[in-house]
């Protein structure tokens, strides 16, 4: 029997829509709600629109995993369309509630196998998994042939970026107001890193320094396969940076993409860093 494989992630994959639509993959997305108001991410409110209103929104916005009916109404539509196999790629659970949501959906659905994967990323850490899946799928490749180079790809990902305030952190509850205070006053540019699922962070203390560290870490990482830009709608920021990192990049396209208003709500305006794969 033919097995037909198709894709599933949320919103704060950060693929480009251009990668969604060839590849078809389903993007879930996920709330920004400001007061009384929800959006879903990427649909009702655009990454410029967000990120120009971000400092004045009151009260700062909030962020939310859609309900497990979501979900399951998106693997439905996929077993009705014909998909054999589901494999369903969601931002790290750490950061998020959206894996142990999928997980809930996947178990109610009789029909055909669903796998939920924890990407243990954010943004395009995330994105490029979906998309490697969604390659391997379009050539008919099995779920269970899928998974191990996800694997593997998972331990070669790193997500970096320097904040330039620590501010929105503190608006959303991301770090203590004490903290926060102090970090203003001694102009600290927070350095936020993502790897295999464990976020981990660093205080730097001028833009400078901030974005020689950034260098540092991807000339760690490299040889690279892959290397993408992520900004809070900061691409002056990002071309600085490619710049800077120029004799690090690959071959081939390197992608400059805004930050899902997912996660840039707690970051906020002004961040800049990268997604990278480092070469086997």
């Amino acid at each position: 029997m033919d097995m037909t494989v198709r894709i599933v992630t949320d919103s704060t994959c950060d693929l480009p829509p251009t990668v969604i639509n060839d590849l078809e993959i389903t993007v879930i997305p996920l709330y920004i709600n400001v007061g009384s108001k929800g959006y879903l991410d990427g649909i009702e409110i655009s990454r410029q629109e967000f990120y120009a209103r971000l400092p004045s929104f009151r009260p700062h916005p909030t962020t939310a995993a859609p309900g497990q009916d979501v979900f399951q109404k998106s693997y439905f539509r996929l077993v009705e369309e014909g998909a054999t196999q589901i494999l369903s790629i969601h931002v790290s659970q750490k950061l998020s509630a959206v894996f142990g949501i999928a997980l809930s959906a996947a178990q109610s659905i009789q029909m055909v196998p669903v796998t939920v994967l924890d990407s243990r990323q954010l943004t395009l850490g995330t994105g490029f998994l979906a998309e490697t899946a969604a390659r391997m799928a379009k050539e008919g490749a099995h779920v269970n042939e899928i998974l191990p180079v996800l694997e593997d790809q998972i331990s070669r990902t790193h997500v970096f970026a320097a904040l330039d305030t620590v501010e929105f952190l503190r608006r959303s509850g991301r770090t203590s107001f004490a903290m926060a205070s102090i970090a203003s006053l001694l102009h600290v540019k927070p350095l936020l890193r993502m790897y295999d699922g464990n976020p981990t962070s660093e205080r730097v203390r001028t833009t400078g320094k901030a974005i020689r560290r950034l260098i540092e870490l991807l000339e760690q990482a490299a040889p690279l396969e892959r290397v993408a830009l992520v900004h809070t709608h900061s691409p002056e920021k990002a071309d600085y940076l490619r710049r800077q990192a120029s004799h690090l990049m690959p071959e081939g396209e390197i992608p400059s993409v805004d930050i899902t208003p997912v996660i840039g709500a707690h970051l906020g305006p002004g961040a800049a860093g990268f997604a990278c794969i480092s070469r086997r």
